[in-house]
């Protein structure tokens, strides 16, 4: 009866919303922003950091992509095609030997020169142990960069990476990448200002604070304010190369960590941009053919990990029991009720040549005995055990059904758990969590950007697990010249991760979100990046 019922009403809130709240419907915050220029941004959560080489998390990204540039930037709708960037053009040889010519015109924010010195100085930053970097891996790519920053080699000038001149720049890579340039849209690879970062403790001090002091970037926008968890406004940067290309006034990131808010603050009028949107209103706004929705491909995966360094979660049979107990289609139905596909394998579908490895799918019969196994009959002598999430309605309504799934088919007990965001992310990154919920979005089109993680050292891999051929294999994959024999590769490490499961895949996210129609050249994307200089607002009926 309930559902019977709650589409109708659904739709009638809806064709209230859409009726009160539509373009030029009203004077309201987002009709006088779009007049202004000004992009109404909802992020999610309050950044950690806005320091392109420490940052680890979407809402801090989307921010440091518009402050700063790296030699490649994303392309305004393909994310297949690398962007010129502070590079104005590139030469190689057989993938390996890359040669970067500078723009003569390209400017930090406070009118210095930008120089291949500068990008030297921040590879070697971003590759300083004492920096910390989750993502150094990154850069692992680089000749010799992987010794330089597990203290193996201590002079940065045998890391292959070379300043020719104050506009050129040479990068020498461990082998043949032949999807290099896309990778070069990470924030690791970003500049930094050297004598900003001078200034304020020097380029191995993690916990400085020149993001929050003086803000010196390079890209289409500047800092303008930072109000913790209220707002970060960016304006656009006269000193950018390309500053006639900026059609944006500005951008203002709001922090809304609770997406039923989010949803009432759109349909109030209070941003252009929607980042998440409340499950259970999806069905209704998709047969109300709300004119805001967007739902798209994404390159995605949304997961448990394991913390393997807890007794009772060591065995791997014990994390093929959860994994197995877990009704992933019930999941997707019943709770994100967006289309979502369920993952068996960390690795979404869709990549050109792959085809990755699953884990088997739900077989309660088979959870209980491999449990059993394990010394756990019917859940007898099961440690009660912590999952933790962010705070986030979906995550929570997903840890209450797999929590009720292991109970009932497993006999455990299960406490879950919610974080305000930089706890939660301190938590992973310090291993304080037994189960906990994470995901990834991929950095760029090609397996191992979401393959790499689970290597022994690598920053992201915060489970504690470890396996040496695993590891071989993802090495042997970076240096193989054969883009067949490179993916069969990729494809046996993921097997040997499907099979120990230091995560537990739930499903691929679909990009689902709203955004209203004064937005332009917004375009669907794989990796869901934006090259905010494309970006613009322009009224309904404006010339």
């Amino acid at each position: 009866m309930i559902r019977s019922v709650f589409p109708t009403f659904l739709l009638v809130l809806v064709a209230t919303f859409l009726s009160s709240c539509g373009p030029g419907s009203g004077d309201n915050k987002r009709d006088t922003a779009t007049q202004k220029g000004i992009l109404l941004f909802g992020n999610e959560a309050e950044p950690p950091s806005l320091d392109a080489h420490l940052i680890t998390t979407i809402p801090g990204f989307r921010v440091v992509n518009a402050l700063t540039e790296g030699l490649i930037a994303y392309h305004k709708s393909d994310d297949n095609i690398p962007e010129p960037g502070v590079a104005e053009k590139w030469t190689h040889s057989d993938n390996q030997y890359w040669t970067f010519h500078l723009r003569k015109n390209a400017r930090w924010s406070n009118g210095d020169i930008l120089t291949a010195h500068d990008f030297i100085y921040s590879f070697e930053r971003a590759l300083s142990p004492q920096l910390g970097a989750r993502y150094a891996e990154m850069l692992f790519l680089i000749k010799n960069a992987e010794a330089f920053n597990k203290g193996e080699l201590s002079n940065f000038s045998e890391v292959g990476v070379k300043a020719i001149n104050d506009h050129t720049l040479t990068i020498e890579l461990i082998g043949p990448i032949p999807y290099f340039l896309n990778l070069l849209k990470h924030p690791t690879w970003y500049p930094v200002h050297p004598s900003t970062i001078e200034k304020y403790g020097g380029m191995t001090k993690p916990d400085s604070n020149w993001t929050r002091e003086e803000y010196v970037g390079n890209g289409p926008f500047i800092l303008e304010e930072w109000t913790i968890n209220k707002i970060i406004s960016v304006r656009p940067n006269p000193m950018y190369w390309d500053s006639k290309t900026v059609r944006l006034n500005g951008i203002d990131f709001f922090p809304i960590n609770d997406i039923s808010t989010e949803d009432k603050i759109f349909n109030s009028g209070g941003l252009h941009y929607q980042n998440t949107i409340p499950s259970d209103l999806i069905p209704g706004y998709k047969k109300a053919n709300d004119p805001y929705l967007r739902m798209e491909p994404w390159m995605a995966s949304y997961y448990y990990q394991v913390n393997t360094e807890e007794p009772h979660l060591q065995d791997k049979r014990v994390r093929q029991a959860l994994s197995l107990a877990i009704n992933r289609r019930a999941i997707v139905k019943r709770i994100m009720k967006g289309d979502q596909a369920i993952a068996l394998s960390v690795t979404p579908s869709g990549i050109a040549g792959y085809t990755p490895p699953q884990t088997e799918s739900f077989n309660p019969k088979k959870a209980r005995q491999l449990l059993a196994e394990a010394g756990y009959p019917n859940g007898t002598g099961f440690p009660k055990t912590n999952l933790v999430y962010n705070t986030s309605d979906q995550h929570k309504a997903v840890a209450e059904s797999i929590q009720q799934m292991w109970y009932n088919i497993l006999g455990i007990e299960v406490s879950i758990r919610n974080l305000e965001w930089k706890t939660f992310i301190s938590a992973r990154e310090n291993k304080d969590y037994e189960i906990a919920r994470s995901g990834w979005i991929g950095d760029y089109v090609y397996p191992d950007t979401f393959l790499t993680l689970w290597q022994s050292g690598n920053g992201n891999n915060t489970t504690g697990w470890s396996n040496p051929r695993y590891d071989q294999l993802i090495n042997d994959s970076l240096v193989e010249a054969n883009s067949e024999r490179r993916l069969e590769l990729l494809a046996e490490a993921e097997k040997i991760l499907m099979d120990e499961l230091p995560l537990i895949p739930l499903f691929y996210y679909n990009r689902i979100y709203r955004i209203d129609p004064t937005v332009k050249n917004w375009f669907p994307k794989i990796s869901d990046s934006r090259n905010y200089k494309y970006i613009y607002l322009e009224a309904e009926g404006s010339n």
